[in-house]
């Protein structure tokens, strides 16, 4: 993998690890505020769902922190314990976030729709991806008679460029949702001012998990492009 990779990669998950520790600490400061219409995550999100008409999302609780999120398949809007019966502004943010996903399948947004349809492929490179990691780790020279070094530089370039371009579509998507959803509680006046606040500035480090996400899949795949030039030189 050479020491480039280990440095990229290091170098990323040392970012998105400070940057996930601001996230979790602005939502455990934003928790400790309870909300003025103390209304629980839960009970926000299904009213999100109901002003946008949309009858057929369930609201449920899951286990885990963070672990909130929109299944476009099952049609659920999936909230952390936390999240779910939080009367504050960090879990109304988060509520209201999964729930403008939520508006956003209702809607037929062409960003969501897409990145839904390069799930598999994503998976798939991750699997591809990981075969290759394991073969050159563990296979030795066996692998590279098997797999030359430049075939296997060209796929992982693929893997790579279907990472970058998944993070890319990922951003609008995010940040769409974000926007739908700061605009409800404002003018369905969910939050006050101050609290309002609190909700965007929670939701803006939640974005910035995904910015870090797309900027490191793309430093990756311009890593890997310039080590399959180098080599044809």
């Amino acid at each position: 993998m050479g020491l480039g990779y280990l440095f990229i990669a290091g170098f990323f998950m040392l970012i998105g690890w400070l940057v996930s520790s601001r996230l979790k600490s602005k939502f455990k400061e934003y928790s400790l505020v309870h909300l003025s219409k103390d209304l629980t995550g839960a009970e926000v999100a299904r009213l999100m769902l109901a002003d946008n008409g949309i009858q057929d999302v369930q609201v449920i609780s899951v286990e885990g922190q963070l672990t909130d999120h929109y299944d476009p398949t099952s049609k659920t809007v999936n909230l952390s314990q936390e999240v779910f019966y939080g009367r504050n502004a960090a879990a109304t943010a988060v509520a209201s976030h999964e729930c403008g996903h939520a508006v956003q399948h209702a809607q037929a947004y062409s960003m969501l729709q897409l990145r839904s349809a390069m799930v598999p492929v994503q998976n798939i490179s991750a699997s591809v991806l990981n075969f290759i990691f394991m073969a050159s780790i563990f296979g030795g020279f066996f692998a590279h008679s098997f797999l030359p070094w430049n075939t296997a530089i060209l796929i992982m370039i693929v893997c790579y460029g279907v990472f970058a371009l998944f993070a890319i579509v990922t951003l609008p998507v995010e940040l769409d949702a974000s926007r739908r959803a700061l605009a409800w509680v404002k003018t369905r006046n969910i939050v006050t001012p101050n609290e309002y606040d609190m909700a965007q500035d929670a939701l803006k480090w939640a974005a910035m998990t995904y910015v870090v996400a797309a900027i490191g899949a793309i430093t990756m795949l311009a890593y890997y492009v310039m080590q399959y030039l180098g080599a044809r030189d």
